[in-house]
């Protein structure tokens, strides 16, 4: 009978300190909720993602501020090569090993970074890779 007692204690025990546990767990929560601000300003902030290592490699190394030229000549670019871009990928063609679709919106303002860190990757394609996207495209000197 004693050990069914301290077994009913322990079990008590347990469940008071369960319920401390728990209901300390969730004034903890109700306080980080209050201490988040939220701003006013909301910023987008867009990037460009390649997953390959050696075009990030290659851009590191041709991203020299004596190359830049305007965001208006990137956004020109960018429109031509990205229209040309999504239309070899609609088509199905074996010379043609890119899949993904630019999801670029030439009335939305990406920023200088973004348009230029894109327009270079056209150019890593057109040049490093020898894959011809657009014909008359420009001339770049590369490092």
């Amino acid at each position: 009978m004693k050990k069914l007692t301290n077994i009913f204690l322990w079990a008590i025990t347990g469940s008071f300190l369960l319920i401390y546990a728990c209901s300390g767990t969730k004034n903890s929560a109700k306080s980080e909720k209050s201490s988040i601000e939220v701003s006013a300003e909301d910023s987008v902030e867009y990037d460009v993602e390649t997953f390959n290592a050696k075009f990030d490699m290659w851009y590191e190394r041709q991203n020299t501020s004596a190359a830049y030229r305007t965001q208006t000549y990137y956004e020109n670019w960018n429109r031509q090569y990205v229209s040309a871009w999504n239309a070899k990928c609609a088509t199905a063609s074996s010379s043609w090993t890119f899949e993904p679709v630019v999801g670029y919106n030439p009335t939305e303002d990406y920023g200088f970074e973004m348009n230029h860190k894109l327009f270079y990757y056209f150019m890593y394609v057109e040049n490093v890779l020898k894959v011809k996207i657009i014909p008359g495209g420009p001339k770049l000197t590369f490092y």
